[in-house]
C-alpha cells in the first residue's frame, strides 16, 4: 500500500480558505487547510511522511457537490440511496461514490478551473478504469502514474490522507502521530453528530452526519477523518501506482464501525469500481502561494513591464 512518490512543488503556504466550484450552476465553497511541516518522518507504522506541504479538504464531498458537478459535467456520477441511513440531503458525504467516479469529480475540479485533469480516462463510461500516464503526456510522473504532476486538485496519497489525519507538529512531548483522527490516543466520544472536541460519528450510528456537523477535528483542522464514511485514498493496494485497475487503499472508518477501525492502523482496499454506501472521499490540493509570494510575483511583473 505504500506509496512514498508525487512531484509537487514545496511551496510558501497560506492557512485554510476555500476555493469556489461549480460557477453557472449551483456555486459551492471547499474549505481546504494547509498540511505543512514537510518532511516528516513516518509513523511506526509505515505511513504518513511526505515530503512537501500540501492542502487538505477540511471536509468531505458532500452529495450536493456531486449534484453540481451533475448539472455541468458530464458522465453523470450516481450516489448510494441514503433514505434508511438519515437520508439524501445535499451536506451528506457523498457515499456510493466510485474510485472511478470519485477521479472524474476531481478532474473536473481541475479542468473547470483551467488546470491539467489528475486522472486521465480514455474511455467515456462513468465508472471505466482510468488509463496510466505515459512519457509522451505533460505532467508525467514516472514514480505514480495515476495522477498528472500539473493538476492542482487530487485524490490524496495514502500518506498524504495519514498525515493529515494523525499527526501534530505540535504534540506534547515532540512532533508525531495520534491514533485518532481527533488529535488523541483515546477512542473519540461515539456521536451522531456535532462538532464537539473529540467526537467522531462511530460505532453503530444510524447513518452520517452533514459533512460539517461530522465530529471534532484532527490537530491540522480535517474533520470526519475518524468516523462518518470511510474515504478513498489515491495509493493502489501495492504500491507503486502502475496497475490501471488495481484496488485502492481506503482509511478512516464509518458510521457504523467500531473503534478499531478508525485508528491509525486501520486501512483496507477495494475495487476502484466498487459503489459503496459506506463509503466516500476528500479532495487534496497543490498549496497555494503566500500573499508575500504574489506580491514579489506581482513587482517581478512591474520590473518586466517597465524593461519593455
Amino acid at each position: 500500500m505504500k506509496l512514498k512518490s508525487l512531484a509537487i512543488l514545496s511551496l510558501i503556504t497560506t492557512p485554510a480558505f476555500g476555493d469556489i466550484f461549480g460557477r453557472g450552476g449551483i456555486p459551492f465553497n471547499m474549505d481546504f487547510v494547509t498540511i505543512g511541516n514537510a518532511g516528516n518522518a513516518d509513523d511506526d507504522t509505515g505511513y504518513g511522511g511526505v515530503g512537501y506541504n500540501y492542502r487538505m479538504g477540511v471536509n468531505e464531498v458532500s452529495r450536493g457537490m456531486i449534484d453540481t458537478y451533475n448539472t455541468l459535467s458530464s458522465p453523470d456520477l450516481t450516489m448510494s440511496d441514503m433514505t434508511s441511513f438519515g437520508g439524501n440531503g445535499v451536506n451528506r458525504p457523498a457515499t456510493g461514490i466510485s474510485w472511478n467516479e470519485a477521479a472524474r469529480f476531481v478532474n473536473w475540479l481541475n479542468t473547470s478551473s483551467s488546470f491539467s485533469a489528475a486522472y486521465k480516462f480514455s474511455t467515456g463510461g462513468n465508472n471505466d478504469d482510468i488509463a496510466l500516464w505515459t512519457s509522451a503526456d505533460a505532467g508525467y510522473d514516472a514514480a505514480n502514474p495515476f495522477r498528472n504532476a500539473n493538476a492542482h486538485y487530487y485524490l490524496p496519497s495514502e500518506d498524504e490522507w495519514y498525515k493529515a489525519a494523525y499527526y501534530d507538529p505540535n504534540k506534547s512531548g515532540g512532533a508525531g502521530y495520534y491514533n485518532y483522527a481527533t488529535g488523541s490516543d483515546t477512542a473519540p466520544t461515539a456521536v451522531a453528530g456535532g462538532t464537539t472536541s473529540g467526537t467522531a460519528v462511530y460505532n453503530g450510528q444510524t447513518g452520517p452526519a452533514d459533512i460539517t456537523n461530522a465530529g471534532g477535528l484532527s490537530a491540522y483542522g480535517t474533520m470526519a477523518q475518524s468516523g462518518n464514511a470511510s474515504e478513498w485514498t489515491e495509493s493502489a493496494s501495492t504500491a507503486p501506482n502502475d496497475t490501471a485497475g488495481e484496488s485502492r487503499v481506503l482509511s478512516g472508518g464509518h458510521w457504523i464501525a467500531a473503534a478499531g477501525v478508525l485508528a491509525a492502523s486501520g486501512l483496507g482496499a477495494e475495487s476502484p469500481a466498487n459503489e459503496l454506501n459506506l463509503v466516500g472521499f476528500r479532495v487534496a490540493a497543490v498549496p497555494e502561494p503566500s500573499a508575500l509570494l504574489l506580491t514579489l510575483i506581482g513587482a517581478l511583473g512591474v520590473v518586466t513591464r517597465r524593461r519593455r
